[in-house]
């Protein structure tokens, strides 16, 4: 079983850091690392370990040297069992099971499960088994009973009590579209929708054709050809937003970009618009209440214009169409990679918080 390097430190007091711990570390699993550190938030959050197979070298290097995001903006080594971001120590470890981790001996308040390798209820447990005493999952669960709670910050984080232990951020394509829908559910109603997601290429495509999938489309190289794939999107916002179940389809498609996609969404709206007056609703909200989830814009956008972009999504207001009175087109950005990524610390931030909370009423009992 892997136990911690020796800068591990004891459990901290109430108010102290939470203790946190990233289990695979990956696009996203490096990404959320980085978006901690970019945050400004080190007093609220230390990341005291990292789980992944990987050599130690590797994981140095492509924490320091990201081909989408650039350097990391703070000095990055490799030490004895430990990562070295500015000189300060993460604990890691290359175990390939939960069970083969010490998770109890870095006493952590969080582990932030980026693997993508569980996602029943029963593969989920084997983590609180082996010590871990919540779990924050970088995907969704095979269904809505196999987590405690599906998130998408802004929408219904404030459902969480503390008491979850099994937490799931949804997808990168889930917060964006969620926010966007909801504000027109709730503004005009959506009688129909047609997403359809245009998503950059990922780990699970070869770059060359190669017996990389059980799905044959995933075998070819994903640098040479425009590539549809399956989604659960469509189950995912209806999970989210139970007032659109039946009326929500989906698609997706890989396309040769390294980051950034898109979602071109078809709605039948319950009452007649103009497209000014979604665009207004859109820019309103992106200046107000969702600033911190929606942005808007009205320029000629390329997809490159919104790498390292935290938003959850990006309204493409030039991009708007109307057929009629009633069926609307919206051109959606996201930053799949960054934008999750902020989420997944704002999830964070918000579960733990009312975590302690939590704790401190019953210690006043």
């Amino acid at each position: 079983m892997t136990t911690p390097c020796s800068s591990a430190s004891s459990r901290p007091v109430a108010g102290a850091p939470f203790r946190l711990i990233i289990n695979g570390y990956g696009r996203i699993g490096r990404c959320y690392l980085r978006a901690l550190h970019e945050a400004g938030i080190s007093n609220e959050f230390e990341v005291v370990a990292i789980n992944e197979p990987a050599n130690l070298a590797g994981i140095a290097y492509l924490t320091r040297f990201d081909s989408t995001h650039g350097r990391f903006p703070a000095p990055v080594t490799a030490g004895d069992a430990c990562l070295l971001i500015d000189g300060k120590p993460i604990a890691v470890t290359h175990a390939t099971t939960p069970e083969a981790v010490d998770w109890r001996a870095y006493e952590p308040d969080l582990v932030i499960e980026c693997s993508g390798r569980y996602g029943s209820r029963a593969e989920l447990q084997r983590f609180l088994a082996a010590g871990c005493p919540r779990l924050l999952l970088s995907h969704p669960g095979n269904g809505a009973d196999d987590v405690d709670a599906t998130i998408v910050y802004g929408i219904n984080h404030e459902s969480l009590e503390g008491s979850e232990r099994l937490v799931s951020n949804a997808s990168c394509t889930t917060n964006a579209a969620v926010p966007v829908l909801d504000l027109l559910q709730r503004e005009f109603g959506i009688e129909q929708a047609l997403l359809t997601t245009l998503h950059s290429a990922m780990n699970d495509q070869p770059l060359i054709d190669g017996y990389h999938h059980p799905d044959l489309r995933r075998t070819r190289s994903a640098m040479q050809s425009i590539i549809p794939v399956s989604t659960g999107l469509a189950r995912g916002i209806e999970r989210l937003l139970p007032s659109l179940a039946g009326r929500v389809q989906a698609k997706a498609i890989r396309v040769p970009t390294h980051n950034v996609s898109a979602i071109d969404m078809v709605l039948t709206l319950s009452r007649d618009i103009d497209g000014r007056e979604v665009n207004r609703l859109l820019r309103a909200a992106a200046e107000g209440c969702y600033r911190h989830l929606i942005a808007y814009s009205d320029e000629p956008h390329a997809s490159i214009d919104f790498n390292h972009d935290p938003h959850s999504a990006i309204v493409d207001g030039a991009q708007t169409r109307m057929v009629g009175p009633r069926m609307l087109n919206l051109m959606v950005w996201f930053d799949n990679e960054w934008g999750f990524a902020s989420r997944m610390v704002d999830v964070t931030r918000c579960w733990l918080t009312r975590m302690r909370a939590a704790r401190l009423r019953l210690s006043l009992n």
